[in-house]
């Protein structure tokens, strides 16, 4: 029976994407774990890798067309055994791009939910939870090309691993979770349920010919926003709406900090290019204060839902980077664990992937905090709204000379304000305080973060 290829999920904020390119064509054989073609999301460029084997009988929508719905066919498989050209002209017609489509009537603003990805192929790197693996009614347990791979080199069998993929599937991190002496039993341990967002009543926005008619014909053009300031705009009128946020504002020396960035620096070998191997930022010795702090005041390093507290054994710092169109928030998992050097490189690699929208799903969802630092920007002092799903977020300002008082005179010191907005429902006013108390701790006495 003929397979329908669908428009996968690659994230849980897509509801639509662009096929950019096609890396089969009509005619084509395929095999679990080729790639079939590159999907653009709101955030990156994914390859979509195929599961199960046979012939690509007809594809329904080419290359270059955008706003494709999630889980809209795309293209047909012929399994083994089948008539290609009766799976060709079984297929299902091709629907049309949102592009071509008369707009939709405004809605409400919410994150959406995109539906599971497809049975028969996933993204390389899928990131959705789902229950314990499942077969095919003759033996065969589902996972992904990259997981049988990765369990092989391993020597672990795959029927060991209970898998937290789409439907069951056993992905890669279920791989690394069995190697490192994770739950290897085919049923899942009990998770606590997802967070739901509460139920909100938006203010109703005027209508665009409203706001349009505010100005005069001809003083401006219309740019369509992407799917990226789309998801950006859904995500920040939940979060103000859904999470009661809460400011502290501190400000931080960084005469100690900056003579010993200057210091590790200076010690940086040549690489193969020439230049230092290494060139620490002062956002760099930030990533790692925020961590230590969370990890040292752990109630603080949470994430709230409905049914109860997620309290994190360790410090995932995602950190705002700016793209053409929006921004992407990649994440240092472990960054507490993480040198100073090995932070910077992970921070300029994720960057540059992020300009290119190369980043994996698993590189920019989740973790417990967060950084938005605008002080290359000169802004002396800004407050972020949180992402959730975090509890935390960390603004910081730029670091200046300022007058300072000192033994009752006056004296110049580096200073750099911080701003922490907080969901009051996680981290409670004195937390707050103790959290930012420790990063301060950190940020004035630097060798703290070396030891």
């Amino acid at each position: 029976m003929p397979i329908n290829i669908l428009m996968p999920a690659l994230s849980p904020t897509m509801e639509k994407g662009n096929l950019a390119k096609w890396l089969k064509k009509e005619g084509d054989k395929v095999k679990a774990g080729d790639i079939l073609a590159e999907i653009e999301t709101d955030k990156a460029t994914m390859e979509y890798e195929a599961i199960d084997e046979g012939v690509i009988a007809k594809i329904l929508v080419p290359e270059g067309t955008a706003d494709i719905a999630v889980n809209q066919p795309i293209a047909v498989l012929a399994t083994e055994g089948e008539d290609v050209k009766a799976a060709s002209a079984g297929a299902p017609a091709a629907k049309p791009s949102a592009s071509s489509s008369p707009p939709p009537a405004a809605k409400p603003a919410s994150v959406p939910t995109p539906p599971p990805p497809p049975a028969q192929a996933m993204p390389v790197a899928a990131s959705q939870v789902a229950p314990a693996p499942t077969s095919n009614g003759h033996g065969r347990i589902f996972a992904s090309p990259l997981a049988r791979r990765l369990a092989k080199a391993a020597g672990i069998d795959v029927v060991r691993i209970a898998g937290t993929g789409p439907h069951g599937r056993i992905v890669a991190r279920d791989v690394e979770a069995a190697k490192s002496g994770g739950a290897t039993a085919r049923a899942p341990a009990p998770q606590m349920p997802a967070p739901q967002a509460p139920a909100v009543t938006p203010v109703q926005a005027p209508a665009d010919d409203k706001i349009r008619a505010l100005f005069e014909p001809g003083s401006y053009e219309v740019v369509p926003h992407d799917n990226m300031r789309k998801i950006i705009a859904q995500r920040l009128v939940l979060a103000k709406q859904t999470i009661p946020h809460f400011y502290l504002t501190i400000s931080c020396t960084l005469d100690k900090l900056l003579s010993a960035r200057e210091d590790i620096n200076v010690t940086a070998p040549n690489g193969p290019d020439g230049k230092p191997a290494w060139k620490l930022s002062v956002n760099d010795f930030v990533i790692k204060a925020l961590a230590l702090a969370l990890i040292k005041v752990p109630e603080a390093n949470v994430t709230w839902t409905e049914t109860g507290m997620l309290k994190h054994k360790h410090a995932d710092i995602g950190v705002a980077v700016a793209i053409p169109g929006g921004l992407i928030t990649p994440v240092i998992r472990k960054a507490e664990t993480k040198s100073l050097i090995a932070i910077s490189a992970a921070m300029k690699d994720y960057a540059a992937r992020a300009r290119a929208r190369k980043l994996k799903p698993e590189e920019y969802q989740g973790g417990s905090s967060a950084i938005s630092n605008l002080g290359m920007y000169a802004v002396e002092e800004f407050a972020a709204v949180i992402n959730p799903p975090h509890a935390t977020i960390l603004a910081v300002g730029a670091g200046e000379q300022r007058a300072v008082v000192r033994d009752s005179k006056l004296a110049v010191a580096t200073q750099m304000k911080v701003t922490l907005s907080a969901d009051h429902r996680a981290v409670d006013g004195a937390l707050g305080a103790q959290l930012m108390g420790a990063f301060k701790t950190y940020i004035e006495s630097p060798t703290a973060m070396l030891v």
